[in-house]
């Protein structure tokens, strides 16, 4: 299939195929974890509590889909803590500005937060207490 020139408003990274596409989307979300790493402090409270986590959610002595639900649970509060990290930054480039609807996505971002570490804990209970 022919490669498409992309439009000027899209990346002009968006033409990139094949290894050099791999290397750089590597390159960039390696770039995301160091920043969210430096600059969020909820990140870090949260890789610390996957660091002690994860591990013991594969040593307990629970079968392998109870295993993979308390350590999925785990890293779905990790991608959601950077997805609300992104939507917080986006809002804060747009504008610094107190605006309902900032304060709206800022918000939205932070249930969710809040609804995957709820989540976290109900599976590892629902696995523990079985």
């Amino acid at each position: 299939m022919p490669q498409l020139e992309p439009s000027p408003e899209e990346s002009p990274h968006k033409g990139k195929t094949g290894i050099k596409r791999v290397v750089n989307a590597l390159h960039y979300s390696l770039a995301g974890l160091k920043a969210a790493l430096h600059h969020e402090d909820a990140f870090r409270q949260e890789v610390l509590l996957a660091v002690v986590l994860v591990p013991a959610a594969l040593l307990l002595p629970v079968g392998g889909v109870g295993k993979a639900l308390m350590v999925g649970s785990v890293m779905l509060v990790l991608i959601v803590e950077l997805l609300n990290s992104a939507i917080e930054a986006a809002v804060d480039r747009i504008s610094l500005e107190s605006h309902r609807l900032a304060k709206r996505a800022k918000d939205l971002g932070s249930a969710a937060v809040l609804i995957s570490l709820l989540n976290a804990a109900m599976v590892w209970a629902l696995v523990l207490l079985r």
